[in-house]
């Protein structure tokens, strides 16, 4: 029995009803489901293989999409199977997004307002530390022998660097998605929804607004909209956060995507996705403006 059927038939409350499960695409790590149980929708996410190794923690997951619903951005949980490791979601009516759509006029406004949402809603269970991340990442890599971008492992220090100017002045951590990519933005034509929380924990707000504004790829007027639309105000050591916090974006999910490359079952150019980002991440350490970000965060 495929384990969508599993799943679905321990669930007691949906015994004898009329069931119908529809596969969704567009998911990088999981397998996800609309289910549909006498015409009302569910959304069901299956764990990909070896997700235990791009430092997936589940119990952390399932905290804090309950904290993301109550901070009134993210779907209702409705069951939880633990020995599947399997979330049953409210199904949000709505668009998902994507980058294009993410572009249009008034949008980084919008993302940076339902983003302040979840970030003052509760506290999540774990923290989220992208420099740390990277650090395991590369471990997983050298360990299993997992090919990394050309001249990833000499640009090192440079990582380094970037996490020492921003501890000069930090910023309170505060609960954040860190993976919003375009697809994880719903628009139900009111509000921006915030789904999937495997890489979820309490982080310095400017990764978040780095990280999403990284994955559209927006201007620099974007950045101070998304920007003044969060922090009420648009300031040089803020932007100046956020691009180092692109570049480090970067770094660190260009090695996921090496990783998932060697380990996932879904049908992508992971590898493609790594040189991109790694790519991306080199041009802003190699530019003309690198050093200033640097100067402008410690001031």
């Amino acid at each position: 029995m495929p384990i969508i059927d599993e799943v679905v038939a321990k669930i007691p409350d949906w015994d004898g009803k009329d069931v119908s499960i529809i596969s969704l695409s567009g998911g990088l790590t999981n397998s996800n489901f609309k289910v549909e149980v006498d015409g009302t929708p569910y959304f069901v996410r299956l764990p990909g293989a070896s997700t235990d190794l791009l430092a997936v923690n589940r119990d952390n997951e399932y905290h804090n999409s309950k904290a993301a619903f109550i901070a009134g951005v993210g779907p209702k949980v409705i069951y939880h199977l633990p020995e599947y490791d399997v979330m049953v979601l409210e199904f949000i009516n709505g668009k998902t997004m994507s980058k294009d759509s993410l572009n249009e006029p008034g949008q980084p406004t919008r993302m940076g307002e339902a983003i302040k949402k979840l970030h003052a809603g509760p506290r999540f269970l774990l923290d989220f530390n992208m420099f740390r991340l990277t650090e395991y990442y590369l471990e997983i890599c050298k360990a299993r022998e997992i090919t990394v971008p050309d001249g990833y492992l000499d640009r090192v220090p440079i990582f380094a660097r970037i996490e020492q100017a921003m501890l000069v002045n930090p910023l309170p951590a505060v609960p954040c998605n860190n993976d919003l990519l375009a697809e994880n933005y719903i628009d139900d034509g009111e509000q921006l929804w915030l789904i999937d929380y495997e890489y979820s924990g309490n982080n310095d707000p400017t990764f978040e607004l780095g990280n999403t504004c990284q994955e559209m790829q927006f201007n620099a007027d974007q950045l101070n909209e998304i920007c003044a639309a969060y922090f009420g105000e648009v300031r040089p050591d803020l932007i100046a956060r956020m691009k180092l916090n692109m570049i480090m974006s970067d770094v660190g999910w260009g090695l996921w995507a090496a990783i998932q490359q060697r380990i996932s079952t879904i049908n992508f150019d992971f590898w493609g996705w790594a040189i991109e980002r790694w790519g991306r991440a080199v041009d802003k350490m190699h530019s003309m403006e690198f050093g200033g970000w640097l100067e402008d965060v410690e001031k």
